[in-house]
């Protein structure tokens, strides 16, 4: 194979796989509605079952499912006819995910569910198979054509199922109401929860806090500057309350412009109006002001009381950058 035809290969595949999901829009209807009230309304989980590459499948809805607010666990159809099928409670409800719903493992599995009594829903690719004939409700993710070269291997099945599974797990969240902070609640670890938990906070009371008074000489702005080595410093009144706040940039831009520093002070150098956050804002937020400012640092208030400082290095040690 030459470039070219590796190149139409590929393209063929994803115009097929994305034809597989654009049929899927017909089978949205009451079968659909009705598997995402009974799920809504489960006082257990959420069963999922499959053999082969529809297994495979199975686990990634019952990963997303899990993650977004909906109980739900994973049954291998084999393992299920084996005795993994005492994994099932009685407020349960079963989801089988075939293509061909004809499978051995599946039809020995269905009558067992059945007789248990929990609800049975059928995420099929054929909806005259044995799977389909004897659920409550039927998924249908038909597909004409597998993108394999031989119509075989699951490729578009799979690529179905799939989305069909997302598509009752988004509508799960909203029937739910789960919003950012429920998903922070699941997602505590890595850059992904930091961005949805991470305060300021949680930053700031692990930095110096290096300030000065209003009359602080420029010496003792250098020593405080240099001490701390946060590259700022705030000038505040007796109360602790916010003057100002002196940068190395503000040093830097003070001593070109000036040939005598004698009696220089704090206020002198300051700048009045710095950018700030409060303490509870989102660590993410505290990275968007600073970007769109296109500063290093920003000073913590709270009701005008000057807290710390959050520094650009603060959150990229934390994974947000």
């Amino acid at each position: 194979m030459n470039a070219t035809s590796i190149q139409e290969l590929a393209l063929r595949t994803v115009k097929l796989e994305a034809g597989a999901i654009a049929q899927l829009a017909e089978y949205i209807n009451d079968d659909f509605v009705k598997a995402a009230e009974q799920v809504f309304a489960c006082k257990g989980r959420l069963v999922i079952s499959g053999i082969g590459k529809s297994a495979v499948i199975a686990q990634k809805i019952v990963a997303t499912l899990n993650s977004t607010g909906t109980p739900a666990i994973f049954m291998h159809a084999a393992d299920a006819i084996h005795g993994d099928l005492g994994m099932v409670q009685q407020d349960d409800i079963v989801m089988v995910i075939s293509k061909s719903g004809e499978s051995p493992e599946i039809k020995v599995l269905v009558p067992l569910i059945r007789n248990f009594g929990n609800t049975l829903i059928a995420m099929v690719g054929n909806t005259a198979s044995f799977l389909a004939k004897n659920s409550d409700i039927i998924l249908n993710t038909t597909v004409s054509q597998e993108a394999c070269p031989n119509n075989l291997a699951p490729t578009s099945s799979t690529t179905a199922q799939l989305v069909m599974g997302d598509a009752l797990a988004v509508v799960m969240m909203e029937l739910k109401g789960f919003g950012t902070e429920d998903f922070a609640k699941f997602h505590p670890g890595g850059a992904l929860g930091k961005k949805l938990y991470l305060r300021v906070a949680d930053l700031y009371i692990q930095n110096e806090k290096p300030k000065v008074s209003a009359t602080s000489t420029l010496k003792e702005v250098i020593v405080e500057i240099s001490k701390k080595r946060m590259g700022v410093t705030a000038v505040v009144n007796d109360d602790n309350e916010l003057l100002g706040i002196i940068t190395d940039g503000d040093l830097r831009r003070m001593l070109e412009k000036n040939n005598s520093l004698e009696g220089v002070i704090a206020t002198d150098i300051m700048t009045s109006t710095p950018k700030s956050i409060g303490p509870e804002s989102l660590a993410v937020e505290a990275l968007d002001r600073l970007r769109k400012n296109d500063i290093s640092q920003l000073v913590v208030l709270e009701g005008g009381k000057y807290m710390g400082f959050v520094h650009l290095h603060d959150l990229i040690r934390e994974g947000l950058i």
